[in-house]
């Protein structure tokens, strides 16, 4: 295993060169030997405990704190970077891709302010539940490879344990790095990042072309609206949608004040910081298209002359962003009660079916399984639904009927309809467990269901309970 180190060599205007601090007594509390495999990264447990605890560096590791700025909640601060991460470098797969190592609540960097650096083991064992198991409901996501407890305790709003998660992601550009050097007028180390951007993730932008920034951000509001659309797809809330959780590969980054929605209602906030409920569950896509619009603002600069000519051909872009979101989101919910193609049919069924779930305080994610199961019945019984699904359900096999799509409609569900979610309750059951316990077994456990979703196993009853009262009055948390 030896580490390249791109990002380090861009130079102290990027990044800060800072070391991992040391820790008392690291031990491995999850390690993820599939990815690891996929890695291409053999350890034993010892080595693993010293190497993801930023104890010991791998072969070529360089570590910086990342340099960026944010929009946190709508309000710009320009000085914000890696307060409590270290970017150990990027190693290239056996498949050619290039992913980055960096270690979170390794302790303090040039960018901590006032902070510790340090992250407790209950948000460092959320974020290795909660991106494990988005990776297998398919939503696009940085992953884990690893949670080390430190065998130190860290105050926060209790005393708890402290831990080390060990990120991998394809690169962590975010919108928010672009807006730092804006906000300084630095136009040259624009055009570097976005240059790295292309060449990482959007290789199909012809490099030479004038047009290759316009290219870059028509490239990254597609993924945003994919990356959206598929949140709104499994019932996901992110929390903390600020610029700098927004990351041009177009992943899943940030597992702080995230959570799942249980019943259906658009209005859903569960993060602690959100008052205003500016990042509620039905807020997400248009959030979404307000972060690409600070993006684009960002590369105003380098795109012709950066003045209106280069306004006029960048508000288009930001512009069709509603429709495209539509697009996908219609054919995404079609596809959810069974429709291959959306239409004025399949529209008028889910805007129908989601205003009763609404207001019936229908469970999200149980009611599509219950829908798709209906279709299928066990032993000459159908599963029993809600009172006020009756007369919809009637409708809605009318209607495949009709289109003779009743098998299709099977595959296409259970497809895009996961049997379990990591539900919020019970990750708080897990986190607590695993707090008073680091080999607790509750993590693994879980793990085994919402590493596979859309299976039915001897174990998933488990974790498709629902509490409606769980949800009353929880709350998720930074974790900082």
């Amino acid at each position: 295993m030896k580490l390249q180190h791109h990002y380090q060599s861009l130079g102290e205007a990027f990044s800060q060169s800072s070391l991992p601090e040391h820790v008392r007594n690291p031990t491995v509390v999850l390690w993820n030997q599939q990815l690891a495999d996929t890695l291409g990264i053999k350890a034993n447990n010892h080595e693993a405990s010293q190497f993801f605890s930023g104890n010991a560096l791998i072969t070529g590791s360089k570590p910086v704190a990342m340099a960026y700025s944010g929009h946190q909640f709508g309000q710009f601060n320009p000085h914000l970077g890696d307060g409590r991460a270290h970017l150990l470098g990027e190693l290239r797969t056996a498949e050619g891709l290039i992913k980055e190592l960096q270690l979170k609540g390794s302790g303090r960097t040039p960018f901590s302010r006032n902070g510790d650096g340090k992250c407790g083991i209950k948000p460092a064992v959320r974020e290795y539940i909660m991106s494990e198991a988005m990776h297998a409901l398919g939503v696009p996501t940085t992953r884990c490879l690893a949670v080390v407890s430190t065998g130190e305790d860290i105050q926060r709003q209790t005393t708890t344990p402290g831990a080390v998660v060990t990120r991998v992601a394809d690169s962590h550009l975010r919108v928010g790095t672009f807006e730092y050097f804006a906000a300084r007028g630095m136009h040259d180390e624009i055009k570097v990042l976005a240059d790295i951007a292309v060449a990482r993730h959007y290789p199909e932008i012809n490099d030479k072309d004038d047009t290759k920034y316009l290219q870059l951000i028509s490239h990254v509001i597609d993924k945003q609206i994919h990356l959206i659309t598929e949140w709104m797809r499994v019932g996901f809330i992110h929390g903390v949608m600020n610029t700098d959780n927004t990351l041009l590969s177009g992943d899943t980054i940030d597992y702080g004040p995230c959570a799942m929605m249980g019943v259906y209602d658009p209005n859903t906030v569960f993060s602690s910081i959100d008052h205003q409920g500016r990042y509620a569950f039905g807020n997400q896509p248009w959030i979404a298209q307000w972060n690409m619009a600070r993006f684009a603002e960002s590369l105003l600069p380098v795109i012709v002359d950066g003045g209106e000519d280069a306004i006029a051909l960048v508000t288009p872009l930001i512009e069709s962003y509603q429709d495209k979101y539509q697009q996908a989101f219609s054919l995404m919910m079609a596809k959810k009660i069974g429709f291959s193609e959306n239409s004025q049919e399949a529209s008028q069924l889910c805007n129908e079916l989601l205003e009763i779930m609404f207001k019936k305080h229908l469970d999200y994610t149980e009611t599509f399984t219950q829908l798709k199961n209906s279709l299928q019945p066990k032993d000459g019984t159908s599963p029993v639904l809600h009172p006020s699904l009756m007369e919809w359900q009637i409708k809605w096999q009318e209607t495949l009927n009709k289109k003779q799509l009743n098998h299709q409609a099977v595959t296409l569900m259970a497809e895009n309809n996961p049997l379990a979610i990591p539900r919020n309750h019970l990750i708080e059951q897990v986190l607590t467990a695993t707090e008073a316990n680091s080999a607790h077994p509750a993590a693994s456990e879980m793990l085994k269901v919402v590493q596979n979703p859309y299976t039915l196993t001897e174990n998933t009853h488990k974790y498709q309970v629902t509490d409606k009262d769980a949800d009353l009055n929880y709350q998720t948390y930074c974790g900082t």
